[in-house]
């Protein structure tokens, strides 16, 4: 039987972490209980998630001594080891936590145990195999981001079909395997003939767009990919959608747009909510200084620069787009706020645009969504090879992850974006840098 070391960090990340090693023995040093303890009065996720493993461990504690090995529910134990190794290598010296959670590890190896020592820190898992230690990154969540669902593909048919199409509005759908709302670049071998259809679950069958020639906003898609997240965007019964692909894509561009749009003009929305993670990149400016709106204004940026080119006046008016965003904000049309504060909110009749989505664990992403009440859409953007989040990475943060869940539901829809529509520029670092 193998016995599994947690670090942190695991336990941060997925708060059920513990009950994911069915039929093993899982340890928790006495350190990350000590650094759970220093985290439970932080209102972030983290704060939250410590509490939560502290209540969970707290239950645990009834049916027995953490300092023995307890019954875990799905087969399996648990135990809070307090020992450590005499002594690590002089390399190691520093007498830091990290240090003491492979201690506890190696000094259970050195008793025989089949130790597996897992972490989200690359760093320690390199220390822990200098050790000697089996080490794995926590994979529950992991997905194969060169296998992610794109939500749209090209498909070779005769060019009778394609001119049904076009006459009958719907074909039966024939392509194998295809997912609720995926598009379908329909092409006839041997001519120019080709026509874009989404496949609607329902009828089983391949429709053509409808919404994909719109301009919300003033804003004209680009390209193929922009048309199919426009359809998406401004379909009522899509009630989720996730947007992803490069930088400069215009994934965050068209879902303002179409959140205008479907809020301001066509009244489907009681306001918009536009929410990003506080992540820096680079290295941190710190604390800053003024209300929680003057805070986050530094850190929404992106958010205001994209809402000032929609909504910019024409040359001449006296008006900026400075004092639109705030009339807005002022008269409850559009709120702008830190990812942080969503939870416990319920959000009936919103429009929710969560941007850089590629910076929450799925842990957040589930919080987030399950806040939203009837009536509301959420939009989820974000590229998922600039992750920020030291703990996350392509294959394991959360909108990769729930773009692999919701696959296949008949409320939800996704696009892959791939070409770069923001300059030359943009276009040219994307692909060289």
């Amino acid at each position: 039987m193998k016995t599994f070391v947690l670090d942190t960090n695991v336990i941060l990340h997925d708060p059920m972490s513990m009950f994911s090693f069915e039929g093993s023995r899982v340890v928790l040093p006495l350190t990350v209980i000590e650094e759970l303890d220093t985290f439970k009065r932080n209102n972030d996720e983290r704060g939250r998630s410590a509490r939560f493993v502290s209540r969970k461990l707290d239950e645990l504690r009834r049916g027995g001594k953490l300092s023995n090995w307890v019954p875990l529910e799905h087969g399996g134990k648990l135990k809070v080891e307090i020992q450590v190794s005499d002594g690590l290598p002089k390399a190691f010296s520093a007498h830091t936590k990290d240090n003491e959670i492979l201690s506890c590890a190696l000094y259970l190896k050195k008793q025989g145990e089949n130790i597996v020592f897992i972490s989200k820190d690359i760093n320690l898992r390199i220390k822990a195999e200098s050790l000697g230690l089996e080490t794995q990154d926590y994979e529950k969540e992991k997905v194969d981001i060169d296998d992610l669902y794109k939500g749209w593909r090209e498909a070779a048919v005769t060019g009778e079909e394609i001119d049904a199409f076009y006459r009958d509005k719907r074909v039966p759908a024939t392509i194998p395997d295809l997912i609720p709302n995926e598009f379908i670049i329909l092409k006839a071998e041997g001519t120019s003939k080709s026509a874009l259809a989404r496949y609607d679950q329902k009828t089983k069958s391949l429709v053509p767009l409808i919404r994909a020639d719109s301009a919300p906003w003033g804003i004209k898609p680009l390209n193929v990919e922009q048309r199919f997240a426009l359809e998406l965007l401004l379909n009522p019964d899509i009630q989720l959608v996730t947007l992803v692909g490069l930088a400069g894509s215009g994934k965050t561009m068209i879902a303002l747009a179409s959140a205008l749009q479907q809020t301001l003009e066509e009244k489907l929305y009681r306001r918009i909510l536009v929410a990003r993670p506080v992540i820096a990149v680079g290295h941190d400016l710190g604390f800053l200084p003024g209300t929680k709106e003057e805070k986050l204004t530094n850190w929404m940026g992106a958010i205001y620069d994209n809402l000032s080119y929609l909504l910019e006046k024409p040359k001449g008016s006296v008006e900026t787009s400075d004092m639109d965003i705030q009339m807005l904000m002022e008269d409850g049309v559009l709120e702008i706020e830190a990812v942080t504060y969503l939870r416990g909110r319920t959000l009936p009749g919103l429009l929710i645009i969560i941007d850089d989505a590629q910076n929450l664990t799925p842990h957040e992403i589930k919080t987030i969504i399950s806040r939203a009440g009837q009536g509301a859409k959420i939009v989820l953007t974000g590229d998922p090879h600039q992750v920020d989040n030291y703990y996350l990475d392509a294959t394991s943060n959360g909108l990769t992850n729930l773009v692999e869940r919701f696959k296949g539901q008949g409320l939800f829809g996704h696009v892959t974006f791939t070409k770069s529509e923001r300059s030359v520029l943009a276009a040219l670092a994307s692909d060289l840098l």
